[in-house]
């Protein structure tokens, strides 16, 4: 993405009048819309799963947290693959208190980006094969004592 201008998300963080499906799939069954998100990302279905387990486990042993790390981790990543607009600190406040709705506008984007491929123009490229003289080097290690063998290397081509 380099040398190409960064692009807005393509839906608002809180547009479910756009896509009301996504909104009312995400509201019936959040754990089930995060791990679609998850399997189209490339990543282990499972991994959101780490949002709802991670704080009573990290609670259990004294440890705070506050970002919820699956959610997190796929926006930024979402956000650098695709070129999109935007900072790790406005993804750990949508990902803090905005959950649903972070997980909403990904499932969005990825809708979004399945129905608009993007067009790659690829020019076809001349190949030319480029014939060089072969050389082999010999190298004629002495013989043991007692032979008369020359010592050297030897090159030849053909």
């Amino acid at each position: 993405m380099a040398g190409q201008p960064l692009k807005q998300w393509n839906t608002e963080l809180c547009d479910c009048c756009d896509d009301a499906s996504t909104c009312c799939y995400g509201f019936w069954c959040l754990p089930c819309l995060a791990c679609t998100v998850s399997k189209e990302f490339g990543e282990n279905t499972c991994l959101p799963l780490c949002d709802m387990l991670s704080p009573a486990v990290c609670t259990a042993c004294g440890i705070p947290l506050f970002a919820p790390p699956a959610g997190l981790s796929l926006r930024a990543a979402m956000r650098n693959r695709y070129g999109i607009k935007g900072s790790l600190c406005k993804d750990i406040v949508i990902s803090c208190f905005c959950e649903w709705c972070n997980w909403c506008q990904m499932h969005r984007e990825f809708k979004h980006r399945k129905n608009n491929p993007t067009a790659i123009n690829m020019q076809p490229q001349q190949v030319v094969n480029v014939q060089q003289p072969h050389m082999v080097m010999v190298n004629t290690n002495p013989a043991p004592v007692g032979f008369g063998t020359p010592h050297g290397v030897v090159v030849t081509s053909y």
